[in-house]
């Protein structure tokens, strides 16, 4: 499966896609930062993250994308560009037919170190050895894209599949009985 991981941002958005499957290695394919001056207006800087992203997908075709899934923040400005920034990728893999799964920060970060409350340093670290890069991706914003991807390889199959059986589980329903009993 080739996952494209979307750490949302209007400043700096990073992307990263990886190959692989649950219990085998991972490969990276690409990763970069999709970069917006805060100069611009939000107009132009929402369609500044929606040309990155869309020529990285039609460069590397993924299979899925996983977006972080926006958390709250005090700093609701902060918030609102991550939120704006994340539907921009959605709507761009929606687009193109493609799944797409919202995973927590802690999620990502479980996933590739085993510690939710893992710091940044911590992520870039694992991604780099689960990865086996010669060099650390940087800035963090693309460790954590690939930290995005890397999950969703490894759990988002899992949960598709757990998605899947739930929708077509039919659970029969009794008529709810009244009166006296015999």
């Amino acid at each position: 499966m080739r996952v494209l991981g979307v750490d949302p941002g209007l400043t700096r958005c990073g992307v990263g896609i990886v190959d692989g499957a649950p219990g085998t290695p991972l490969r990276l394919v690409h990763v970069s930062v999709v970069r917006t001056s805060p100069d611009d207006d939000i107009a132009t800087r929402l369609l500044g993250v929606e040309a990155g992203i869309e020529a990285v997908m039609e460069e590397y075709a993924p299979d899925a994308v996983a977006v972080e899934r926006v958390f709250a923040q005090h700093n609701v400005r902060t918030v609102m560009g991550t939120a704006q920034a994340g539907a921009v990728a959605i709507v761009a893999a929606a687009r193109r037919g493609l799944p797409v799964a919202l995973h927590t920060p802690s999620e990502a970060k479980a996933a590739v170190t085993g510690n939710g409350r893992a710091d940044k340093a911590q992520v870039t670290m694992m991604v780099t050895r689960l990865l086996r890069l010669d060099v650390a991706p940087r800035p963090a914003d693309a460790a954590d894209a690939l930290a995005l991807a890397i999950c969703h390889v490894w759990r988002g199959g899992a949960q598709a599949r757990l998605d899947a059986a739930a929708r077509r589980a039919v659970r029969p329903t009794t008529p709810r009985q009244t009166g006296s009993r015999p």
